[in-house]
């Protein structure tokens, strides 16, 4: 079965911008997405789980225990929080502590099933000491260290295809020979200033589906012999599409359908379990978001089950 980590404190409430307006971007989404997967019949309610609570000792085992103190206690500086780009909450620090949960349970389903998803994570430009780009603690991560720790995988790949690098990923494992990080990413986009990950793959501006799927049917596969992980997170990303107002790239729906797709064939094949977080996604229009990241669900769905 199908699992998926989802809880309604993901968008309760919906943090404000500068100008005191509910941040509807990237935020309703992660509401907006359960609710098509149930409608279209893709889901059920027993796909959907409600993460439980995060021990303290696997956010310390990533993050520094002073950042960690200082957000948990509303105490960043103001300059930190801008970096984050949210006004800083109780209710947002508990948000993402519930989505780096639902990561590590969502190990668990994947190693029985195959594969499990994350409605929100992908929180890949937090770094150990600091968040930035709307993430405050690195999900994937707490849940690879998780993983590592008590010894349900010897090697993990992380496969980051958000349109913006994974510079925080990159940083915290840059000196963890079990984590292979792989990033395929905006070469003019955020963040300026990149880390170094495993390996990088810098898209041009305007890159299309052809060239796109190209690099990553190239890549991927030769990684994986590479590597020889036994586990691996997906960052998917929607914001690739050429709908997407941040993304600077020109990749189609279909294309992107045809990305995830790939990613899944090559699990299946060398029989990896997957753990999938969403990422970014920027459309000006939500349906457009929205669909693009159901047809994630919707792959797995016909693929594994």
């Amino acid at each position: 079965m199908l699992k998926i980590a989802y809880a309604p404190i993901f968008c309760h409430p919906l943090p404000k911008n500068a100008n005191g307006e509910p941040h509807r971007f990237p935020m309703a989404k992660y509401e907006l997405i359960p609710e098509q997967l149930l409608y279209e019949g893709t889901c059920s309610p027993e796909n959907f789980f409600s993460p439980g609570q995060l021990d303290e000792r696997w956010i310390v085992g990533v993050h520094d225990v002073g950042y960690w103190e200082d957000l948990k206690n509303l105490r960043l500086t103001d300059k930190m929080i801008r970096r984050i780009g949210f006004p800083l909450t109780a209710q947002l620090v508990e948000r993402e502590t519930c989505i780096a949960q639902g990561t590590i349970e969502c190990v668990h389903f994947a190693l029985k099933f195959g594969v499990a998803m994350n409605i929100a994570g992908g929180t890949h430009h937090a770094y150990a000491d600091r968040g930035e780009g709307f993430c405050l603690l690195n999900d994937v991560a707490i849940a690879a260290h998780y993983l590592l720790e008590n010894k349900l995988a010897k090697k993990i790949l992380v496969v980051d295809l958000d349109v913006h690098q994974g510079n925080g990923t990159a940083a915290i494992f840059q000196h963890e020979p079990r984590v292979f990080t792989f990033s395929m990413h905006g070469k003019d986009n955020y963040p300026l200033f990149k880390e170094k990950s495993d390996l990088d793959i810098d898209l041009p501006t305007g890159i299309q589906d052809e060239k796109y799927l190209s690099l990553l049917y190239q890549t991927l596969p030769t990684l994986i012999d590479q590597q020889q992980p036994d586990f691996i997170f997906y960052i998917s990303g929607v914001d690739i599409l050429e709908t997407d107002k941040l993304g600077k790239l020109k990749v189609t729906r279909q294309g992107c359908y045809q990305r995830d797709e790939f990613v899944f064939s090559q699990c299946l094949k060398h029989q990896l379990p997957v753990v999938v977080t969403m990422g970014g996604g920027y459309s000006p229009r939500l349906a457009d978001i929205v669909d693009a990241h159901c047809n994630t669900y919707r792959i797995a769905q016909k693929l594994y089950f």
